[in-house]
């Protein structure tokens, strides 16, 4: 599953989507600082996410919507059209 994937599929169960989390994150005191646990951990009792999908938006909360170059254009399983997540709606995503 791509990272975008991810994220899409985590709006599609919440109804929020990943720029909503940040801003949900960052008014839990989360930023780039913050450890991945206690994100997850908020993730999954608040939100009822597993660990791979909690730590999409780990990755969005502490590191931004950029993501590494090796899946980018590839034919794997895991790969994202771009190397910049959408984080306004999964509806609304140009890349589609």
């Amino acid at each position: 599953m791509s990272f975008q994937s991810y994220l899409d599929n985590i709006e599609t169960k919440t109804g929020l989507t990943p720029r909503q989390f940040l801003e949900l994150a960052h008014e839990q005191g989360f930023d780039e600082t913050t450890k991945a646990a206690p994100i997850v951990a908020w993730l999954k009792a608040d939100y009822g996410l597993g660990q791979g999908h909690a730590m999409a938006l780990v990755h969005v909360i502490t590191k931004g919507p950029k993501i590494s170059q090796k899946h980018v254009g590839t034919d794997g399983v895991h790969r994202d059209a771009t190397d910049t997540l959408w984080l306004d709606g999964k509806d609304t995503n140009p890349n589609r």
